[in-house]
């Protein structure tokens, strides 16, 4: 294959990857749009393995190798459910991570041959770019795996000058590279990506769990940024475009997260986010708990439901269910609405993807900001293992660590039903005074169980 039909094939790609990012904004677009992105990927591989300085020899290793990585995609794909994809995320990029690492390696093992004068510099701050953000990002993303797989704990961990820990890594690394450059040797380098590895892990484990929706964008941003760096060193134009595409997305993800939780997006980058600012509020009252016939006629007497998601309701696989009760309710004429964080669950998008899957009508699916002030007309608000996103202490408690974090409003309305295994906290740690309000119930128990229970009442 010529020169002429890869870079063709590249732009192809290219294109689309960009529909397939434009696409996802839109959920009944998205299914197309993971098409796009299947087939530009597909393009993107052929056009590589059948290009210029690719074949003979090569070829032994090249497909067994590939044929290898695609079954191992391929059953892990089938085997992970919904509830565990935000882990599965956060494992790819440690991939995407330590691939930059070693082809920076690789790079600087294969040395300078054929370049000269300002070629070298370049490309010598291309490999150590590539190890710095690649080393970070592997570690950073085993962290977050750790943490989202409950492996780790979820709590930020708060190391004294935490900040200047980091800040020295950053100018140790700068002052590694101008040695580098100047000729030092490749223990530079070495150095410089056992330090990255620090500072990436360090920088995730002091982000708390209320703040996990953000890192996992965050390390999107990273990855992408990351090949992007490997697409210069290896001088492939479409791995720098991705790359680019990945990085840009993800940072901007990061910051619209970041907006919704009223998060500094620097200082989320930076760590030490999640943790409590000082005493917290006290909570007065008691949780009370209710059934399911109860709260079935309190449904059949409502008008207008709106129902919370959470990531309880991903863990329960209670979808099918929340979907089968909201068909029942509208072919009563009762108004039924869902109530979507910007950050429910621990990936961005989880709730809307996890809802479509269970055929719930798009047009009912709503925002935070299109729903909020609908709450103080609804007679019944379903919450369905969510937490921190309907915490009522993100406004009325300044030492919470979710303070000033936008909320769904929900106990505005006049009932709110709470599905909840138990009466422990979150996965952020922090206790939900909504729990204890007049106007609230506990529904305790598997949130499938109760609402397949709660069907049993709802013809």
């Amino acid at each position: 294959m010529s020169a002429g039909i890869v870079t063709a094939a590249y732009i192809a790609a290219s294109v689309l990857f960009i529909l397939a990012l434009g696409g996802l904004s839109n959920q009944e677009k998205a299914k197309r749009a993971v098409w796009f992105g299947i087939v530009g990927m597909g393009i993107a591989v052929f056009a590589t393995i059948f290009g210029p300085g690719v074949g003979g020899w090569s070829y032994l290793v090249l497909i067994p190798l590939m044929g290898v990585g695609a079954f191992l995609g391929a059953t892990v794909a089938k085997r992970v459910e919904m509830t565990e994809m935000p882990e599965l995320v956060a494992a790819l990029h440690s991939f995407v991570g330590l691939a930059a690492v070693f082809i920076g390696l690789n790079s600087d093992i294969a040395g300078t041959h054929g370049l000269t004068g300002a070629e070298v510099a370049i490309h010598e701050v291309e490999i150590f770019l590539g190890v710095f953000i690649g080393a970070i990002t592997f570690t950073g993303s085993i962290v977050a795996y750790g943490k989202l797989a409950g492996k780790i704990d979820g709590k930020a961990l708060i190391l004294p000058a935490r900040h200047a820990l980091n800040a020295g890594g950053a100018i140790l690394s700068l002052i590694l590279l101008t040695m580098y450059m100047g000729g030092s040797g490749s223990w530079t380098l070495y150095l410089m990506m056992f330090i990255a590895f620090a500072v990436g892990a360090h920088l995730v484990a002091a982000i708390g769990g209320a703040d996990m929706p953000v890192v996992v964008s965050m390390l999107n941003s990273y990855s992408g940024w990351a090949a992007a760096a490997t697409g210069f060193l290896l001088g492939n134009d479409l791995l720098i475009v991705t790359g680019a595409l990945v990085g840009s997305s993800g940072a901007i993800l990061s910051y619209i997260m970041c907006k919704a939780m009223n998060r500094s997006f620097i200082s989320v980058i930076l760590g030490g986010f999640g943790g409590a600012t000082g005493p917290a509020m006290e909570i007065e009252g008691e949780m009370v708990a209710t059934d399911a016939a109860t709260v079935a006629a309190q449904l059949e007497d409502a008008s207008s439901v709106i129902i919370v998601p959470g990531y309880g309701m991903a863990v329960a696989q209670a979808q099918q269910s929340v979907s089968e009760l909201t068909r029942r309710l509208r072919a009563k004429g009762k108004n039924v609405r869902f109530g979507i964080h910007p950050v429910a669950g621990r990936l961005p998008g989880h709730m809307n993807v996890l809802l479509a899957e269970a055929k719930v009508p798009y047009d009912i699916v709503l925002e935070m900001d299109e729903i909020n002030d609908d709450f103080p007309e609804t007679d019944v608000v379903m919450i369905i293992g969510s937490n921190d996103i309907v915490n009522p202490a993100a406004q009325e408690d300044p030492n919470s660590p979710i303070a000033g974090m936008p909320v769904l409003e929900v106990w505005k309305a006049k009932t709110v039903i709470v599905s909840k295994r138990g009466q422990g906290t979150g996965y952020s740690g922090i206790e939900n005074p909504l729990f204890f309000k007049e106007n609230s119930r506990m529904l305790y128990g598997d949130a499938k169980a109760s609402l397949d229970q709660l069907l049993g009442f709802i013809s």
